[in-house]
Protein backbone atom coordinates (compact mmCIF):
# COMPACT_ATOMS: atom_id res chain seq x y z
CA UNK A 1 0.00 0.00 0.00
CA UNK A 2 1.40 3.26 -0.58
CA UNK A 3 1.96 6.12 1.48
CA UNK A 4 -1.66 8.15 0.11
CA UNK A 5 -3.68 4.99 0.36
CA UNK A 6 -2.28 4.49 3.75
CA UNK A 7 -3.46 7.77 4.83
CA UNK A 8 -6.64 7.25 3.09
CA UNK A 9 -7.19 3.86 5.00
CA UNK A 10 -6.82 5.03 7.95
CA UNK A 11 -9.37 8.35 7.20
CA UNK A 12 -11.81 6.29 6.89
CA UNK A 13 -11.34 3.80 9.55
CA UNK A 14 -11.61 7.27 11.64
CA UNK A 15 -14.45 9.42 10.22
CA UNK A 16 -17.17 7.61 10.47
CA UNK A 17 -20.89 8.78 10.99
CA UNK A 18 -21.25 8.42 14.68
CA UNK A 19 -18.13 10.57 15.24
CA UNK A 20 -15.49 10.61 18.38
CA UNK A 21 -17.09 12.48 20.76
CA UNK A 22 -15.55 11.62 24.36
CA UNK A 23 -18.00 9.30 26.12
CA UNK A 24 -19.44 7.43 23.44
CA UNK A 25 -18.89 4.24 21.43
CA UNK A 26 -17.14 5.85 18.19
CA UNK A 27 -14.81 7.45 20.54
CA UNK A 28 -14.02 3.85 22.22
CA UNK A 29 -13.63 2.12 18.77
CA UNK A 30 -11.35 4.89 17.60
CA UNK A 31 -9.60 4.63 20.64
CA UNK A 32 -9.07 0.76 20.18
CA UNK A 33 -8.10 1.40 16.69
CA UNK A 34 -5.35 3.80 17.25
CA UNK A 35 -4.23 1.43 20.24
CA UNK A 36 -3.78 -1.43 17.75
CA UNK A 37 -1.89 0.72 14.74
CA UNK A 38 0.27 2.31 17.46
CA UNK A 39 1.71 -1.84 18.32
CA UNK A 40 1.36 -2.38 14.68
CA UNK A 41 3.79 0.62 13.86
CA UNK A 42 6.20 -0.99 16.95
CA UNK A 43 6.02 2.35 18.82
CA UNK A 44 6.86 2.26 22.27
CA UNK A 45 4.83 3.33 25.20
CA UNK A 46 5.76 7.14 26.45
CA UNK A 47 4.82 5.52 30.17
CA UNK A 48 4.38 2.77 31.27
CA UNK A 49 2.91 -0.80 29.67
CA UNK A 50 1.07 0.61 27.42
CA UNK A 51 0.65 3.60 24.66
CA UNK A 52 -3.13 4.57 27.10
CA UNK A 53 -2.55 7.48 29.18
CA UNK A 54 -6.49 7.75 31.31
CA UNK A 55 -6.99 10.45 33.19
CA UNK A 56 -10.44 11.40 34.99
CA UNK A 57 -12.77 14.38 35.54
CA UNK A 58 -16.49 15.02 37.16
CA UNK A 59 -16.64 10.89 36.14
CA UNK A 60 -15.94 11.02 32.86
CA UNK A 61 -12.32 9.08 31.45
CA UNK A 62 -10.65 10.49 29.08
CA UNK A 63 -7.21 8.57 27.18
CA UNK A 64 -4.39 10.39 25.77
CA UNK A 65 -2.48 8.33 23.66
CA UNK A 66 1.16 8.40 23.59
CA UNK A 67 4.01 6.23 22.23
CA UNK A 68 7.68 7.03 21.24
CA UNK A 69 9.66 6.43 18.21
CA UNK A 70 12.89 5.36 20.06
CA UNK A 71 16.29 7.68 18.95
CA UNK A 72 20.08 6.79 19.84
CA UNK A 73 20.40 8.80 23.12
CA UNK A 74 16.81 8.27 24.97
CA UNK A 75 18.70 10.74 27.76
CA UNK A 76 18.07 13.88 25.20
CA UNK A 77 14.58 15.66 25.56
CA UNK A 78 12.38 14.21 22.98
CA UNK A 79 10.46 16.34 19.70
CA UNK A 80 6.75 15.66 19.87
CA UNK A 81 4.34 15.40 17.40
CA UNK A 82 0.62 16.06 18.53
CA UNK A 83 -2.89 15.80 17.05
CA UNK A 84 -6.01 15.30 19.07
CA UNK A 85 -8.22 12.24 17.81
CA UNK A 86 -12.27 13.41 19.19
CA UNK A 87 -14.23 15.01 17.37
CA UNK A 88 -16.79 17.77 18.28
CA UNK A 89 -20.16 16.32 17.18
CA UNK A 90 -21.40 12.97 16.28
CA UNK A 91 -20.38 13.15 12.66
CA UNK A 92 -17.11 12.54 10.36
CA UNK A 93 -15.17 15.29 11.28
CA UNK A 94 -12.43 14.26 8.71
CA UNK A 95 -10.51 17.35 8.71
CA UNK A 96 -10.83 17.73 12.27
CA UNK A 97 -8.95 16.13 13.11
CA UNK A 98 -8.60 12.36 11.93
CA UNK A 99 -6.56 13.86 8.70
CA UNK A 100 -3.45 14.87 11.08
CA UNK A 101 -3.59 11.66 12.77
CA UNK A 102 -3.18 9.61 9.78
CA UNK A 103 -0.60 12.14 9.21
CA UNK A 104 0.99 11.47 12.22
CA UNK A 105 0.98 7.92 12.06
CA UNK A 106 2.56 8.16 8.83
CA UNK A 107 5.93 9.94 10.06
CA UNK A 108 5.49 7.63 13.01
CA UNK A 109 5.92 4.85 10.06
CA UNK A 110 8.84 6.96 8.21
CA UNK A 111 11.08 7.89 11.15
CA UNK A 112 12.65 4.99 12.28
CA UNK A 113 14.13 4.06 9.08
CA UNK A 114 16.23 7.63 10.03
CA UNK A 115 17.73 6.63 13.42
CA UNK A 116 17.13 10.27 14.75
CA UNK A 117 19.72 10.92 17.91
CA UNK A 118 16.49 12.22 19.85
CA UNK A 119 12.98 10.48 20.74
CA UNK A 120 9.99 11.73 19.01
CA UNK A 121 6.76 11.20 20.63
CA UNK A 122 3.71 10.85 18.54
CA UNK A 123 0.85 12.18 20.82
CA UNK A 124 -2.74 11.68 19.92
CA UNK A 125 -4.64 14.11 22.53
CA UNK A 126 -8.00 13.25 23.66
CA UNK A 127 -10.80 16.49 24.28
CA UNK A 128 -9.66 19.32 22.53
CA UNK A 129 -12.78 19.90 21.27
CA UNK A 130 -15.64 21.95 23.25
CA UNK A 131 -16.55 21.65 26.01
CA UNK A 132 -13.41 20.91 27.16
CA UNK A 133 -11.24 23.12 24.69
CA UNK A 134 -8.61 25.25 26.89
CA UNK A 135 -10.13 23.99 30.33
CA UNK A 136 -7.99 22.16 32.76
CA UNK A 137 -9.26 18.80 31.48
CA UNK A 138 -8.18 19.30 27.40
CA UNK A 139 -6.46 16.31 26.60
CA UNK A 140 -3.04 18.35 25.91
CA UNK A 141 -3.08 20.18 29.15
CA UNK A 142 -3.50 17.11 31.26
CA UNK A 143 -0.83 15.76 29.57
CA UNK A 144 1.97 18.39 30.03
CA UNK A 145 0.72 19.03 33.62
CA UNK A 146 0.79 15.48 35.13
CA UNK A 147 1.88 12.67 32.48
CA UNK A 148 5.27 14.27 30.98
CA UNK A 149 8.55 12.57 31.93
CA UNK A 150 10.81 15.29 33.79
CA UNK A 151 13.18 15.89 30.78
CA UNK A 152 10.29 17.42 28.63
CA UNK A 153 10.15 18.57 25.14
CA UNK A 154 12.64 19.69 22.48
CA UNK A 155 10.34 21.14 20.41
CA UNK A 156 6.62 20.22 19.82
CA UNK A 157 4.88 20.23 16.54
CA UNK A 158 1.33 20.36 16.55
CA UNK A 159 -1.03 19.88 13.59
CA UNK A 160 -5.01 20.18 12.98
CA UNK A 161 -7.17 20.84 10.37
CA UNK A 162 -4.56 19.92 7.68
CA UNK A 163 -6.20 17.85 5.21
CA UNK A 164 -8.32 20.01 2.83
CA UNK A 165 -7.55 22.74 0.12
CA UNK A 166 -7.69 26.33 0.62
CA UNK A 167 -10.39 27.96 -1.28
CA UNK A 168 -9.17 31.59 -2.50
CA UNK A 169 -12.89 33.07 -2.87
CA UNK A 170 -11.20 36.49 -3.92
CA UNK A 171 -12.96 38.00 -7.22
CA UNK A 172 -10.23 38.93 -10.00
CA UNK A 173 -7.59 35.92 -8.29
CA UNK A 174 -9.67 32.57 -9.89
CA UNK A 175 -6.06 32.06 -11.69
CA UNK A 176 -4.75 31.49 -8.34
CA UNK A 177 -6.70 28.91 -7.14
CA UNK A 178 -5.49 25.82 -8.08
CA UNK A 179 -1.81 27.11 -6.68
CA UNK A 180 -3.06 28.36 -3.59
CA UNK A 181 -5.13 25.29 -2.99
CA UNK A 182 -1.65 23.81 -1.24
CA UNK A 183 -1.19 26.41 0.91
CA UNK A 184 -0.30 25.56 4.57
CA UNK A 185 -0.15 27.73 7.66
CA UNK A 186 2.41 28.13 10.03
CA UNK A 187 2.82 29.62 13.49
CA UNK A 188 5.39 29.83 15.81
CA UNK A 189 8.72 30.24 14.24
CA UNK A 190 8.99 33.30 16.77
CA UNK A 191 8.93 30.60 19.63
CA UNK A 192 12.82 30.18 20.15
CA UNK A 193 15.04 32.13 18.18
CA UNK A 194 16.57 29.11 16.07
CA UNK A 195 13.47 27.76 14.71
CA UNK A 196 13.12 30.37 11.61
CA UNK A 197 16.21 28.97 10.37
CA UNK A 198 14.90 25.28 10.51
CA UNK A 199 12.28 25.95 8.82
CA UNK A 200 14.06 27.55 6.08
CA UNK A 201 15.79 24.71 6.04
CA UNK A 202 13.01 22.32 5.66
CA UNK A 203 11.12 24.36 3.11
CA UNK A 204 8.75 21.56 1.44
CA UNK A 205 8.10 21.48 -2.74
CA UNK A 206 6.49 24.17 -4.67
CA UNK A 207 3.30 22.01 -4.41
CA UNK A 208 3.09 22.56 -0.57
CA UNK A 209 3.55 26.12 -0.30
CA UNK A 210 4.02 27.72 3.20
CA UNK A 211 3.31 30.67 4.39
CA UNK A 212 3.95 31.70 8.87
CA UNK A 213 2.66 33.67 10.90
CA UNK A 214 3.39 35.32 14.18
CA UNK A 215 0.81 32.56 16.33
CA UNK A 216 -0.59 35.94 18.99
CA UNK A 217 -2.50 36.97 15.40
CA UNK A 218 -4.60 33.90 14.84
CA UNK A 219 -4.36 32.30 18.86
CA UNK A 220 -4.02 29.15 20.23
CA UNK A 221 -6.07 27.60 17.86
CA UNK A 222 -5.10 23.24 19.36
CA UNK A 223 -3.20 21.81 21.73
CA UNK A 224 -0.07 24.03 21.02
CA UNK A 225 -1.67 26.12 23.41
CA UNK A 226 0.31 24.73 26.74
CA UNK A 227 3.26 24.07 25.15
CA UNK A 228 3.51 27.81 23.84
CA UNK A 229 2.18 29.19 27.63
CA UNK A 230 5.27 26.56 28.75
CA UNK A 231 7.84 28.41 26.62
CA UNK A 232 8.25 24.71 25.21
CA UNK A 233 9.27 25.97 21.58
CA UNK A 234 7.03 24.82 19.08
CA UNK A 235 5.29 24.95 15.92
CA UNK A 236 1.77 25.30 14.72
CA UNK A 237 0.52 23.69 11.17
CA UNK A 238 -3.05 24.14 9.83
CA UNK A 239 -5.44 24.90 6.20
CA UNK A 240 -7.17 26.70 8.36
CA UNK A 241 -11.08 26.88 8.89
CA UNK A 242 -12.87 26.35 6.07
CA UNK A 243 -16.30 25.84 5.16
CA UNK A 244 -17.27 22.60 6.43
CA UNK A 245 -15.65 23.29 9.63
CA UNK A 246 -17.48 21.56 12.80
CA UNK A 247 -20.04 20.49 10.05
CA UNK A 248 -21.50 17.54 8.98
CA UNK A 249 -20.25 17.85 5.64
CA UNK A 250 -16.45 17.34 6.73
CA UNK A 251 -16.64 14.09 5.67
CA UNK A 252 -13.31 12.43 4.18
CA UNK A 253 -14.46 11.94 0.53
CA UNK A 254 -13.00 16.33 0.79
CA UNK A 255 -9.92 15.55 1.58
CA UNK A 256 -7.07 15.86 -0.20
CA UNK A 257 -5.06 12.76 0.45
CA UNK A 258 -1.59 14.32 -1.66
CA UNK A 259 -1.18 16.70 -0.20
CA UNK A 260 -1.46 15.50 3.21
CA UNK A 261 1.10 12.64 2.56
CA UNK A 262 3.46 16.18 1.40
CA UNK A 263 2.98 16.96 5.15
CA UNK A 264 3.49 14.34 6.58
CA UNK A 265 7.22 14.28 4.41
CA UNK A 266 7.64 17.97 5.73
CA UNK A 267 7.20 16.85 9.24
CA UNK A 268 9.33 14.41 8.89
CA UNK A 269 12.17 16.56 7.55
CA UNK A 270 11.66 18.92 10.74
CA UNK A 271 12.11 16.33 13.29
CA UNK A 272 15.30 15.07 11.34
CA UNK A 273 16.29 18.68 11.01
CA UNK A 274 15.09 19.17 14.81
CA UNK A 275 16.79 16.37 16.02
CA UNK A 276 20.41 18.02 15.68
CA UNK A 277 19.67 21.31 16.19
CA UNK A 278 20.40 23.08 19.92
CA UNK A 279 17.32 25.12 21.11
CA UNK A 280 19.07 26.93 23.84
CA UNK A 281 17.19 27.60 26.89
CA UNK A 282 18.58 31.49 27.21
CA UNK A 283 16.56 31.53 23.64
CA UNK A 284 13.24 30.40 24.54
CA UNK A 285 9.77 32.92 26.44
CA UNK A 286 10.39 34.06 29.82
CA UNK A 287 8.02 36.82 30.26
CA UNK A 288 4.02 36.76 29.73
CA UNK A 289 4.83 39.02 26.78
CA UNK A 290 7.46 37.09 25.26
CA UNK A 291 5.16 34.15 25.42
CA UNK A 292 2.83 36.53 23.33
CA UNK A 293 5.26 38.15 20.74
CA UNK A 294 7.64 35.37 20.68
CA UNK A 295 11.12 35.89 21.33
CA UNK A 296 13.07 36.34 17.75
CA UNK A 297 11.98 38.53 14.95
CA UNK A 298 10.44 36.55 12.12
CA UNK A 299 9.38 39.29 9.99
CA UNK A 300 12.10 38.02 6.75
CA UNK A 301 11.33 34.75 6.97
CA UNK A 302 7.39 35.68 6.96
CA UNK A 303 8.17 38.06 3.76
CA UNK A 304 10.03 35.18 2.19
CA UNK A 305 7.98 32.56 2.58
CA UNK A 306 4.81 34.51 1.10
CA UNK A 307 6.70 36.04 -1.99
CA UNK A 308 7.85 32.21 -1.94
CA UNK A 309 3.69 30.96 -2.36
CA UNK A 310 2.92 33.54 -4.37
CA UNK A 311 5.24 34.55 -6.93
CA UNK A 312 4.93 36.67 -9.82
CA UNK A 313 1.42 37.25 -8.33
CA UNK A 314 2.40 38.80 -5.37
CA UNK A 315 1.39 42.05 -6.43
CA UNK A 316 -2.02 40.89 -7.66
CA UNK A 317 -2.75 39.37 -4.53
CA UNK A 318 -2.12 41.83 -1.93
CA UNK A 319 -3.77 44.76 -4.49
CA UNK A 320 -6.85 42.58 -4.62
CA UNK A 321 -7.05 42.53 -0.76
CA UNK A 322 -6.24 46.11 0.03
CA UNK A 323 -2.54 45.18 1.41
CA UNK A 324 0.42 47.36 0.31
CA UNK A 325 4.21 45.99 -0.40
CA UNK A 326 5.25 44.09 2.58
CA UNK A 327 8.62 45.29 4.59
CA UNK A 328 7.67 45.61 8.35
CA UNK A 329 6.03 43.73 11.15
CA UNK A 330 3.11 46.19 10.81
CA UNK A 331 2.81 45.45 7.73
CA UNK A 332 2.47 41.62 7.95
CA UNK A 333 0.23 42.29 11.09
CA UNK A 334 -2.40 44.00 8.99
CA UNK A 335 -2.05 41.55 6.20
CA UNK A 336 -2.64 38.67 8.71
CA UNK A 337 -5.87 40.70 10.25
CA UNK A 338 -7.03 40.68 6.21
CA UNK A 339 -6.15 37.02 5.51
CA UNK A 340 -8.12 35.82 8.45
CA UNK A 341 -11.41 36.99 6.86
CA UNK A 342 -10.72 35.07 3.82
CA UNK A 343 -9.12 32.60 4.75
CA UNK A 344 -11.02 31.72 8.41
CA UNK A 345 -7.77 31.77 10.49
Amino acid sequence: MDDVSKLQSDVLTLATPEGRKVGTRGHDVVKAYLLERIDALGLQPYQGETAELPYESSGQTFSNLVAVVPGKDRSLAPILIGAHYDSVIDSYCADDNAAAVAIALLAAERLPALGLQRDVVIALFDAEEPPYFHSADMGSTRFYREQRRPAGFHCALVMDLVGHDVELPLPGLEALSGQMAGLLFMTGAESHAALAQVVENCLPGPELPLIASLNRNVGDMSDHHIFRLNAVPFLFLSCGRWQHYHQETDTPDRLNYQKMERISAFLVQLCQTLATTDLPRDDQAATPQSLEDGVTDTTSLEIKLIERAFGGSLDSFLAVIGSGPLASRGDLDQLAFRLQGFFEL
